[in-house]
């Protein structure tokens, strides 16, 4: 059975394991149901995800041009302490930066190959732990905008990483940690003016990824290099295809191509 269409994120549910799913503009796949079955990936073509154009794919799924035009990818999408919409100030879309940036943030704490600091919208919670394979996680602060959440992140890096090992979180080579403990110690280095939404009283999420078999090295998959690749998948794991031969392929880190998956 073959589907096609351009790759975006996979949808994700919280669940005992979490739930996957690939969605194509005419199909929908529950990668779950995959599970030790034979696909096949075969690159087709470019689709930048804003222009809809056949055009090589720059980054975030965009093509060159719209990377550098489209509110989606605004230095403050990576930086969130470079939000300025809350002094009205635009930088590509006020109206967009309002409604993105204007609304509640969490600043937590995720165990994926190691502790890491983030950001995410309220509105992501969990989808973002799930994203980033984390198995545990924890909210420290919920800021009402974007900026202050972004501010608390950067203060936050002088003492924990904002990195994860992609590798490592692959490989399932992770320590549980008490991120409740850590939350505390770090409490004292939040910003001043986001002290007062600091979050003393929840607990860690857990999270259960559906991987039958870990890669004990992982080679990534690069459909540039390699535009067809065959092999049987083992788990999923952030937005991590895992394959019985060591084989990782990163949908989001392929979100604008255009494929053809087929299930042998």
């Amino acid at each position: 059975m073959l589907y096609e269409g351009v790759l975006r994120k996979m949808q994700t549910e919280i669940g005992n394991p979490i739930q996957y799913y690939l969605v194509f503009e005419n199909d929908f796949l529950n990668m779950n149901q995959l599970l030790n079955k034979e696909l096949t990936i075969d690159f087709i073509k470019f689709q930048c995800l804003n222009c809809g154009k056949e055009k090589p794919i720059y980054r975030m799924g965009f093509c060159k041009s719209c990377f550098y035009e489209t509110p989606l990818a605004g230095d403050w999408i990576m930086k969130p302490e470079l939000s300025t919409a809350h002094l009205d100030k635009e930088d590509r879309d006020l109206e967009y930066e309002k409604k993105v940036q204007l609304q509640p943030h969490i600043v937590y704490l995720a165990n994926s190959s190691n502790v890491k600091v983030g950001v995410t919208r309220k509105t992501q919670v969990p989808t973002r732990w799930i994203d980033q394979g984390a198995h545990e996680a924890i909210e420290i602060v919920e800021a009402p905008n974007r900026y202050l959440a972004g501010i608390t992140e950067v203060a936050l890096k002088e003492h924990v990483s904002d990195k994860t090992s992609w590798q490592k979180m692959l490989t399932n080579r992770v320590e549980d940690v008490n991120l409740v403990e850590w939350r505390n110690k770090l409490q004292s280095s939040i910003p001043e003016e986001a002290s007062e939404y600091f979050l003393g009283e929840n607990t860690e999420t857990q999270l259960d990824f559906p991987v039958l078999e870990y890669p004990e090295k992982v080679k990534s998959l690069n459909l540039d290099k390699t535009p067809s690749y065959t092999g049987v998948l083992k788990g999923l794991k952030g937005q991590y295809l895992i394959f019985d031969d060591n084989t990782v392929f990163n949908i989001r880190g392929n979100e604008g191509y255009y494929v053809g998956i087929g299930i042998n």
